[in-house]
């Protein structure tokens, strides 16, 4: 039986874009990058990880907020460059405080506006 990690192409980097999206209601929720690692303890723990390129490190999304991603299906694009993960969003998906990281939505003219209700005070939360 195939690794997921062997069907998959990572960049020269080592990564692979992901899509996380909310399992219910369909919405977008995030694109984040995993490597070889992030994709196998996701696959292992049933819970999303994440490589945070800014800080250089394997991180489980959620672990400061509580805001965990419990993957209910994984999917590949045709030619395995990147992955879809579909989830049970746990209260927000968005370090902001926003259920999806897509609360700005922008028109033609370049105007954005906030569309989604911020669920939690990331002041209050990553307390720096």
């Amino acid at each position: 039986m195939n690794k997921l990690s062997d069907l998959v192409k990572f960049d020269e980097k080592g990564l692979i874009p992901s899509i996380i999206q909310d399992e219910k209601s369909g919405e977008v929720l995030t694109l984040c990058y995993m490597n070889r690692d992030a994709l196998e303890k996701t696959m292992e723990e049933g819970k999303v990880y994440v490589y945070r390129r800014s800080k250089g490190r394997l991180m489980l999304k959620g672990e400061t907020s509580g805001c965990i991603q419990k993957v209910k299906s994984v999917y590949i694009d045709c030619e395995g460059n990147s992955i879809l993960f579909k989830v049970d969003q746990v209260k927000a998906g968005c370090h902001e405080g926003y259920f999806t990281c897509y609360f700005r939505k922008v028109d033609k003219d370049g105007k954005v506006t906030i569309v989604g209700k911020r669920i939690f005070d990331p002041k209050e939360v990553y307390k720096e």
